[in-house]
């Protein structure tokens, strides 16, 4: 058997352990130094009419549009009609900035302080209304500021919407008219566009959600809330073209672009792992440049390995499904002959995890919850669903769902929990005080 079959082999493993071929799958594409080296789908593309998934099919993909928002914002750049520096005021006359200067890089970075619409609980209960990008923005315009711009990290819709209208607003174009004109076309992205559920998409499949004990079809959202934060829809064929097109400067200059992959810094000089619409990390040693997507029914991943020259992209129609940033490290290591090790977890005494329960304040106004239940450990931060921690040591715990996360747990010299921190792949890691030791 040859290495590319091997490693066919081995991808297909692994595929096959998350996605199951009568139920909603995924499609994968993995290419190195410019050559294909695995190209399939597997489950589900309709599960009512039984049609099966092809690697060429149409996906929503969630917030990888974030990228594309960010590069024609940097085209926009490139051709003298903004300045990242600018306020966006300067675009936006009209748009209340609570006394805060705003600008288009805080947009880009998740620095602006402005209040995410998808984090405002009102939300939901408008997912099925169509909303102009105006009308969306008063939607969420009048909200209190979260932080000072610049001196936070808080992954933002909101700011990705303002960005598309302030793309409209320079250029004369809708946004699609736009990304169409200036993006896709050029390069021959023939599959992808911004999502219209009236539209006739040939190969668009169904989203999905896993209930307790069956699938259900993914809940309705209007298309045109999502809009430049991630209304787009694409193929894995299409993603590897938009790859191509920025590491070979087609789109941008090639400091450009280093400026787009590189970390913001904020105020007090901390990297927030960031930079404009791209996760900025590393794995096994080696630089990544990367993002997620999750949208109603459909879950997306994009990585690249700069120095290695890979990229693996991952679309799924089920919204709730496996990790998908950690499926996309996997297929990575068994590429470059590194496969991924899971940590192995230990058994701790019921009073070593009973001392570990209390409230931890971060230094806004979010919390983590600690709490045993049934001998297990769990935490929850204010905005984050439950996670499962699983223990390393009696200090250290990673993340069940995301094993490549961790809790460490702060102790004084009289063996007192005093306080925890958040190690992520990227971002900015957390403190957080021990402010009680009860529930």
């Amino acid at each position: 058997m040859t290495a590319t079959n091997e490693l066919t082999l081995a991808i297909d493993n692994l595929l096959g352990e998350s996605y199951q071929p009568a139920e909603p799958g995924a499609s994968v594409m993995v290419v190195k130094a410019g050559q294909v080296l695995y190209r399939h789908a597997i489950g589900m593309a309709q599960l009512e009419l039984g049609v099966p998934l092809r690697a060429d099919m149409v996906f929503r993909l969630g917030s990888i549009t974030k990228q594309i928002t960010a590069v024609a914002i940097l085209m926009l750049l490139e051709q003298g009609r903004l300045a990242l520096s600018d306020p966006i005021t300067k675009f936006l006359p009209e748009y209340p900035t609570h006394g805060q200067i705003i600008t288009i890089e805080h947009l880009l970075t998740h620095t602006s302080g402005i209040c995410s619409y998808t984090d405002m609980p009102e939300w939901s209960n408008v997912w099925r209304k169509d909303f102009t990008v105006a009308e969306l923005i008063d939607f969420f315009k009048y909200q209190p500021m979260q932080f000072a711009p610049g001196t936070r990290w808080a992954y933002n819709n909101s700011g990705y919407h303002l960005l598309g209208a302030i793309i409209e607003q320079i250029s004369g174009q809708s946004y699609e008219q736009f990304l169409q004109q200036q993006i896709f076309g050029p390069l021959g992205m023939q599959r992808t566009s911004c999502d219209n559920t009236l539209r006739i998409i040939p190969g668009r499949v169904a989203g999905y959600a896993k209930g307790p004990d069956a699938y259900s079809n993914a809940e309705y959202l209007s298309m045109t809330q999502p809009y430049a934060a991630g209304a787009l829809l694409s193929t894995v064929d299409d993603l590897t073209i938009w790859d191509s097109a920025l590491t070979n400067s087609t789109l941008l200059k090639a400091e450009t672009i280093r400026q787009a992959w590189a970390p913001y810094q904020l105020a007090d000089g901390s990297s927030t792992g960031y930079g404009y619409g791209w996760s900025l990390s590393d794995w096994q040693g080696r630089k990544t440049i990367e993002h997620g997507g999750g949208i109603h029914g459909f879950s997306t991943y994009a990585l690249r390995m700069p120095e290695e020259q890979l990229y693996v992209a991952i679309l799924t129609n089920l919204g709730n499904g496996p990790n998908l940033e950690l499926l996309a490290l996997k297929i990575a290591g068994l590429v470059l002959g590194q496969p991924y090790c899971a940590p192995t977890p230990i058994t701790l005494e019921a009073a070593e995890l009973q001392s570990l329960i209390g409230i931890y304040q971060l230094p806004h106004e979010q919390q983590w919850q600690i709490m045993v239940e049934n001998g297990q450990l769990f935490g929850q931060r204010s905005d984050w669903p439950q996670i499962t921690l699983m223990p390393t040591s009696q200090h250290s715990f990673y993340f069940a769902e995301m094993p490549l996360n961790k809790i460490v747990f702060i102790h004084a010299a009289d063996g007192t929990t005093t306080a925890l921190e958040v190690h992520g792949r990227s971002g900015i890691e957390e403190t957080a005080q021990r402010a009680s030791s009860a529930i």
